[in-house]
């Protein structure tokens, strides 16, 4: 017998461990980011960018097919976070990437 401390859950109507719970409410949360194409982006992935895009306040274009590291999810069904020599902060929209 484990030592886990069992909770009723009043969505599903069931009698489940409080860990198994926590489980099921952070996959219901969980936002999915897909790229242009509709691969499923998660954090630390590498992708290409499909289309140029000039750059807010950096005065820089970003031109198609440059690949961009270690992106970062922000939470944003839309948005990922990455980080591209001399640009700091660097947000994209996911519509414009494609996964590598």
């Amino acid at each position: 017998m484990s030592d886990d401390e069992y909770v009723y859950d009043d969505e599903s109507g069931e009698w489940m461990t409080a860990a198994e719970l926590a489980t099921r409410r952070a996959a219901a949360n969980a936002v999915e980011v897909r790229d242009a194409v509709g691969n499923l982006l998660q954090d630390g992935d590498q992708v290409t960018l499909i289309k140029d895009l000039d750059v807010k306040g950096a005065g820089q274009t970003l031109k198609r097919g440059t690949l961009i590291k270690s992106i970062r999810l922000t939470g944003d069904a839309q948005e990922i976070d990455c980080k591209f020599d001399g640009i700091k902060g660097l947000v994209l929209r996911a519509e414009f990437v494609r996964k590598r």
